[in-house]
């Protein structure tokens, strides 16, 4: 077996049989790990794993990794939808690649607006900015250019710093090096500290944009400033600074 897809659902979601759909045909295996109980029609290829007890994020995505037993694991959002040749682009390119640990696909709005998906790693200041009231102020999404990559559209595969998980083609052995996703992340800034331990052990992590998935990014956190998720975000950032405190260097 070569890939395996993992879909972790916290909630029911309108999209998921969508995304089960575009995904299935795509990896010879595919695991859909539910928070909550809940009907779902699966794909042939597909089956369920249902929690007794709601985890978080990262939990949840090493029990789907545990599920199965691909050389590649693909991590699928429930509002995605890969574009019928996204898992083989990224998979020939991994795959040529020894140290390719994570590959990422161009993600795009539901409209085909391009959604900045690679980024570079964040800075204590910056996200501060980004999490905070200061935002109405500063406005991030304008100063932090840069963070966001909002000036590189590549065409061809680039380096990356980290990408959002929303959809990632990850390399069973450097997660079997790793550990996995930290599960004490229960949601937000997971696939940031994943991607900067993997550049600390010398695994390398591609953007690949001729791979397309579509995404919706609910992005409740950007809409809304205070709700558990916003506090969820912060645990986060807190727990990134005390693993990693060079990064306070960003200061």
């Amino acid at each position: 077996m070569i890939v395996s897809g993992v879909v972790v659902t916290h909630e029911p979601d309108p999209n998921l049989s969508q995304c089960l759909a575009t995904l299935a045909p795509q990896v010879d295996e595919l695991v859909v790990v539910a928070n909550l109980p809940q009907e779902i029609e699966l794909p042939s290829n597909a089956r369920l794993v249902e929690n007794e007890r709601p985890r978080g994020f990262s939990a949840n995505v090493n029990r789907g990794v545990e599920e199965t037993s691909g050389e590649f694991v693909v991590i699928a959002n429930p509002d995605t939808k890969a574009a019928p040749d996204a898992v083989q682009i990224l998979y020939n390119f991994a795959a040529a690649r020894p140290r390719c640990g994570i590959a990422g696909p161009q993600l795009r709005y539901p409209d085909g607006r391009w959604q900045p998906s690679r980024r570079r790693f964040p800075t204590v200041r910056g996200t501060l900015v980004r999490r905070t009231p200061l935002r109405y102020v500063a406005h991030p999404s304008e100063r932090q250019r840069d963070h966001y990559l909002l000036d590189e559209t590549p065409a061809e595969p680039v380096p990356a710093d980290w990408m959002l998980a929303a959809f990632l083609l990850l390399r069973r052995e450097m997660l079997d090096e790793l550990g996995g996703f930290d599960e004490q992340f229960r949601l937000y800034g997971e696939d940031i500290d994943l991607s900067y331990r993997a550049a600390k052990a010398g695994w390398e992590r591609w953007y690949v944009p001729a791979a397309v998935v579509t995404h919706r990014y609910a992005a409740e956190t950007d809409r809304r400033l205070l709700t558990r998720r916003t506090l969820w975000h912060l645990r986060g950032i807190a727990r990134f600074v005390r693993k990693h405190p060079e990064r306070l260097r960003g200061l």
